[in-house]
């Protein structure tokens, strides 16, 4: 006698039940490749080393500890470029190349950052800059896959010009850099007073090398130009690495009338200015200045793990972690294209408060601060906030004529 069968129906039914899970099931978790580039040998090397430290905290907490955004596991490369373009851009082309990376974040120096933007656009793959500061990274040779968390020249000019009194005749000095970094500043500096203290105007420029030993030609050169200025009389810095302030200090500015402005720094840096209590600046970040989730955890959590407060380049590290996740949430997927459309105007948290993804060249727009030393200062309790210099109030110029 032949078996029974089930009813057509049923059968048919039973089969269309079993391809519902198949197409149900979630797509197969991938392994997304990050390459972080940072000057880890050389004059930089706290930087690149606060950078590092700041963005495996950044994701170690917008992950909750696992590493995955969504089902994807996220693997970091960390190369040393040691603060040599040549070298940099050539890590950049391994990372994308043989290590078949899906972003990569870099790098300290803007020198070297900007030797590893034509190699992004070559692979058509993702670069997060971070904490290199040229404007001409986001002007004159930005390309599509580039975006920046880290703060412009023109971003930490706003916040320095804000720090310089509003209504007063002052002339200015500068003490710059001979590097990107410092020629940038002081073109943007130009820019931010013109547009926000008129009232006041750089009468004279140097320009020398970070590992300069002798700073007495340059102040001599400087107070010669300030002397005899009516008004207030400053000198102002832009400069990363050993800071040249307390030689200019030795050398007495106030015998002729002169402040010194030195600018925001690392901790290491500015702890050796807390005897000049009243100094003032600006500066893209202080532990104690920003209120929310983020720094709240990472304040405490820095302390516990390096025995330090969190610097300047922690927070820079970590905002890039933040916008490498929300760009991966929202596009779903580390699809270069996919990513850029999720990044344009991507509003994302930091510890430093919501930045925003400019669309027209991608330059994180984020709030800057006002510090004054304090009366009584310690190496870690050092600076006082004055004020917030909002987002909205940086009329930072778009340069890259897209």
């Amino acid at each position: 006698m032949p078996a029974k069968t089930a009813p057509l129906g049923a059968a048919v039914a039973a089969a269309l039940l079993g391809s519902a899970a198949v197409f149900a099931a979630p797509a197969a978790a991938k392994e997304i490749k990050v390459c972080l580039i940072a000057g880890k040998t050389g004059a930089l090397e706290a930087y690149a080393k606060q950078t590092e430290n700041g963005f495996m905290m950044g994701l170690e907490f917008l992950t909750k500890g696992t590493m995955q955004v969504g089902a994807d596991k996220l693997t970091v490369l960390v190369k040393d470029d040691q603060l040599k373009p040549d070298r940099g851009k050539s890590l950049l082309e391994e990372c994308y190349g043989d290590d078949k990376a899906d972003v990569a974040v870099g790098t300290t120096g803007s020198p070297i950052a900007l030797a590893m933007l034509p190699v992004a656009e070559e692979f058509k793959k993702v670069l997060i800059v971070e904490p290199a500061v040229a404007d001409s990274i986001t002007g004159e040779k930005w390309n599509r896959y580039v975006f920046r968390t880290g703060r412009s020249s023109t971003q930490d000019a706003y916040a320095a010009a804000a720090a310089i009194p509003a209504g007063e005749e002052v002339s200015i000095g500068m003490m710059a850099l001979d590097t990107a970094f410092g020629r940038d500043g002081v073109a943007a500096f130009k820019e931010a007073l013109a547009a926000i203290r008129p009232k006041a105007k750089i009468v004279s420029e140097e320009y020398a090398a970070g590992n300069t030993a002798d700073f007495a030609p340059s102040a001599e050169r400087l107070f010669g130009a300030l002397k005899e200025k009516p008004g207030k009389r400053v000198i102002a810095f832009i400069w990363a690495g050993a800071h040249p302030l307390a030689k200019f200090v030795d050398m007495k500015p106030e015998r002729f009338g002169i402040a010194l402005a030195p600018g925001g720094n690392i901790l290491p840096a500015m702890a050796a200015w807390k005897a000049f209590a009243g100094t003032e600046g600006g500066i893209y970040y202080y532990y104690g200045f920003p209120k929310n989730p983020q720094n709240d955890w990472l304040k405490p959590e820095y302390q516990k793990r390096f025995g330090a407060p969190p610097d300047f380049f922690v927070a820079g590290g970590f905002s890039a972690a933040a916008a490498l996740v929300a760009g991966l949430t929202k596009a779903g997927s580390a699809d270069s294209e996919k990513l850029i459309a999720a990044m344009e105007g991507l509003a994302f948290e930091t510890p430093k408060g919501t930045m925003t993804f400019r669309k027209e060249d991608h330059q994180a727009m984020q709030d800057m601060y006002h510090w004054r030393i304090k009366a009584g200062a310690t190496d870690t309790d050092l600076l006082e906030w004055v004020a917030t210099i909002p987002a909205k109030d940086l009329p930072v110029p778009i340069k890259n004529k897209r």
